[in-house]
């Protein structure tokens, strides 16, 4: 289990250690510098959500587009795809309450927890954290390869990246941030389980679009660091695993559409 599971429990101890670092620095910070960190973060996120809703695309069309398709009309294709698992996903989610229910749990955590801070500001900063480290591309990819390998390179490094992350956030939004601990082993944990036993009957394609479509959440949830606008990022989550199923419809209807002969695996 150990082989399977470590990936995740060293990217929960980083984001322990990068909480409590922020906390601490955090009351040795002015509040009037906690926005220009929210906005940093906001900016970052931006880049890392615009990298795998285009870059990965882009890098998508160029590997499994067919020969007798342009790479626009390919493209187009793969787009639509995206687009229909995000709807989809966001009335399963929407349907299920599911920001409101984790908004709940999140509550639930500050009253136990908490203290007699502000409530708010913690459940931002675990929804907020939540959505982060759980959406990303290196999340997918290094839980197949932590699950499948037993290879947690991927998630070592993710580890490494969320742990500064997770600093910046907890200086900008407190405790709540540490609780996000929990989301990321039964997030990450259960994918690289489930990795272990299915995900290798998973085309590639379907991987890298859960990637894509993880890269558009990443996007929503930089405007809510930025204050743009109140999304509720969470309804999204579904969406996150319909690529796979999306995909495979595709290729019943017609085969060769998405992926050529021999792409499959």
């Amino acid at each position: 289990m150990w082989s399977i599971l470590n990936g995740t429990i060293v990217n929960a101890g980083t984001v322990a250690l990068g909480t409590g670092l922020g906390v601490l620095f955090s009351a040795r910070i002015p509040d009037r510098y906690h926005q220009i960190i929210l906005t940093v973060l906001g900016l970052v996120t931006v880049t890392l959500g615009v990298d795998a809703a285009v870059n990965i695309q882009s890098a998508v069309v160029e590997r499994y587009g067919p020969r007798s398709l342009s790479p626009n009309t390919y493209g187009a294709l793969i787009g639509m795809l995206v687009v229909v698992s995000l709807v989809v996903g966001a009335l399963i989610g929407t349907a299920l309450r599911l920001h409101e229910r984790i908004e709940g749990l999140g509550g639930v955590i500050h009253r136990h927890f908490g203290g007699t801070g502000d409530a708010h500001r913690f459940v931002e900063g675990f929804l907020t954290a939540s959505v982060i480290f759980c959406v990303g591309p290196l999340t997918l990819l290094g839980c197949l390869r932590n699950g499948m390998a037993g290879d947690p390179s991927y998630l070592y490094i993710k580890a490494a990246l969320d742990g500064f992350c997770s600093l910046a956030l907890a200086t900008a939004l407190g405790w709540g941030v540490a609780f996000s601990i929990l989301t990321v082993l039964c997030f990450q944990g259960g994918l690289s389980c489930l990795a272990y036993g299915f995900a290798g009957v998973l085309p590639d394609l379907s991987v890298q679009l859960m990637n894509v479509t993880g890269g558009v959440m990443l996007i929503a949830t930089a405007l809510l660091l930025l204050d743009l606008k109140r999304i509720p990022v969470a309804n999204l989550l579904p969406g996150l695993f319909l690529p796979p199923l999306a995909v495979f419809l595709a290729e019943v209807v017609q085969p060769g559409l998405l992926l050529p002969p021999g792409a499959g695996g």
